[in-house]
């Protein structure tokens, strides 16, 4: 049997999860379509007769394109867990997430996690909460434009450009040296997962042999690589025909890694004008685009100083 370290990772991520009164819950959204999800205990589902003790609102927590979410949201759902009854889950494709349907479109991903949150018996809830990074960011917002002011009741993007267009996706390329988004995205070999570390963290590791890359490729990027690549192409945010940005009813807040090489800084800054003056800005420093692991202290106090202020 072959010793993968990453496995023991995934394990210690896992018991994070646990740790934070998570438990693994997967169902059914509909004929089609099942969610592989993180829930809070506490929360009870329509399967179920119990109902939950706790007062405490709902946080809905999407991860970006790539690992995870135990190893995208580790650091956060302890803290968060304190505030709230959390769901976190493996979008579709991710994971154990799948669907028969034809539909790519990250607006897609949103409707099926209204429809996961109506499958856990939260229908009803008008105290739910959003935060979603990178991809994540972009399925975060159409829950909130889907759900409006009644459910969801703040929203925070996180490293996630609203605003992306044709342009910015060229100069992402240039930038990494790839040719085309899925290279970068879905690293296939240790020179393109060194350029995806490089351009996402602002302090990548110094070194990184091969063999531990090859681990990193084969636990995190090899499933559902062709279904990967057509989320890519199906996101409808940079297309002017499919999406346009507007104002968001409820409060926003914007987190951004001051040296984030995926999304630059100053589309931050021209989102937040963009989505009115409900949007506040929260950046960074020493943090490129996954602040959420550089500085996770940070972080979180930026994400709990928002969503819980009354």
């Amino acid at each position: 049997m072959k010793f993968s370290l990453l496995s023991l990772v995934n394990y210690y991520l896992r018991l994070c999860f646990s740790h934070a009164g998570l438990r693994p819950y997967t169902t059914d959204i509909d004929s089609v379509t099942t969610i592989k999800c993180w829930i809070s205990s506490a929360l009870p589902n329509k399967n179920l007769t119990s109902k939950s003790q706790s007062s405490k609102p709902i946080l809905l927590l999407i991860h970006g394109f790539g690992p995870l979410p135990i190893w995208q949201w580790h650091h956060q759902v302890g803290p968060l867990s304190r505030h709230f009854d959390l769901v976190v889950p493996e979008l579709i494709f991710f994971g154990g997430s799948t669907t028969k349907s034809s539909s790519r479109s990250e607006l897609f991903q949103a409707e099926s996690l209204v429809q996961l949150l109506d499958a856990l018996g939260l229908g009803e809830r008008k105290d739910v909460y959003v935060v979603g990074t990178s991809y994540g960011g972009f399925v975060g917002y159409h829950v909130a434009r889907l759900l409006g002011e009644e459910r969801i009741k703040k929203v925070v993007i996180a490293s996630s450009d609203l605003l992306k267009a044709e342009p910015d996706d060229k100069a992402l390329l240039k930038r990494a040296g790839v040719e085309s988004i899925s290279d970068l995205l879905i690293p296939k070999e240790p020179d393109n997962m060194r350029i995806l570390m490089e351009m996402a963290l602002w302090r990548p590791p110094h070194f990184m042999p091969n063999f531990v890359l090859w681990d990193v490729i084969q636990e995190m990027y090899n499933d559902n690589i062709e279904q990967k690549m057509e989320l890519i192409k199906g996101i409808t945010i940079g297309n002017k025909d499919a999406f346009q940005l507007t104002p968001l009813p409820q409060e926003v807040l914007i987190v951004w890694g001051e040296h984030d090489q995926i999304f630059p800084l100053d589309k931050a800054h021209q989102m937040q004008k963009c989505l009115g003056e409900t949007a506040r800005l929260e950046v960074l420093k020493n943090t490129g685009h996954l602040p959420q692991a550089e500085d996770p202290t940070r972080f979180n106090e930026v994400l709990l100083n928002f969503l819980t202020a009354s």
